[in-house]
C-alpha cells in the first residue's frame, strides 16, 4: 500500500509578497481573502488595514498582538467607548503604531460599525446589499462613512474579508484564475 504524504505549506508557492517570512505566508494562507463572518474580525482587519496605510504589511503583523491588546480584542463596543485618557494611552503604547489620526479613526469606525450592526444585524448583513461587480460604489460608501478611510484602503479591506477577490499571483497555490 503506498501511502501519500502530506505536502507541507511551507513548500507551495505563494505570491511574491508573502515569502518574506512566516507572518506574511501565515496571513497569506490563512487569512488574506477568505470570507470572514464575525463582526469582531471584519473590525479589526479594518482597524489593521487603515493602520497599514503608508507602512508595510509586515510591521502591521508584527504589531497585531499589541494592536489587539491595546484595542481590547477589537471589541467594537469597547472601541467604541474608548475616549481622551484612552487615546493619549494608545499614543504612550510603543508596541502599537502611534498615529493619532488612525487610533482617532479606529475609534470612530468602532462607532460606525456599532450602528451598522444595530441596523443590520451584523456587518455581513450591510455587506452583503452591496453587489459584489460594483466596487466602485462600494469604494465612495466606504470613504463616505468610514473614517481614515480611501479607495485603496477600501480594496484592500474587502479583498482581505473575502468580499472582492484577493488577486493572487499567477502560480500561487490560491489563485483561482
Amino acid at each position: 500500500m503506498k501511502q501519500h504524504q502530506k505536502r507541507s505549506t511551507e513548500d507551495w508557492k505563494r505570491c511574491q509578497w508573502a515569502e518574506k517570512n512566516s507572518l506574511l505566508q501565515r496571513y497569506h494562507d490563512e487569512e488574506w481573502g477568505i470570507p470572514v463572518e464575525e463582526d469582531v474580525a471584519f473590525f479589526e482587519r479594518l482597524v489593521l488595514e487603515m493602520f497599514q496605510a503608508g507602512l508595510s504589511w509586515r510591521l502591521v503583523l508584527q504589531k497585531r498582538e499589541a494592536l489587539r491588546r491595546a484595542f481590547s480584542g477589537f471589541s467594537i463596543s469597547k472601541v467604541a467607548a474608548f475616549g481622551t485618557k484612552d487615546i493619549d494611552r494608545l499614543l504612550s503604547d510603543k508596541g502599537i503604531i502611534r498615529n493619532r489620526r488612525k487610533i482617532e479613526g479606529a475609534i470612530a469606525n468602532a462607532r460606525i460599525f456599532s450602528e451598522i450592526i444595530d441596523t443590520h444585524g451584523s456587518f455581513k448583513n450591510y455587506l452583503s446589499q452591496f453587489d459584489d461587480s460594483d466596487e466602485q460604489t462600494l469604494f465612495k460608501e466606504f470613504k463616505k462613512r468610514f473614517r481614515f478611510m480611501g479607495p485603496k484602503i477600501a480594496e484592500s479591506f474587502l479583498q482581505s474579508v473575502g468580499k472582492l477577490p484577493a488577486p493572487h499571483e499567477p502560480g500561487c497555490w490560491r489563485n483561482r484564475v
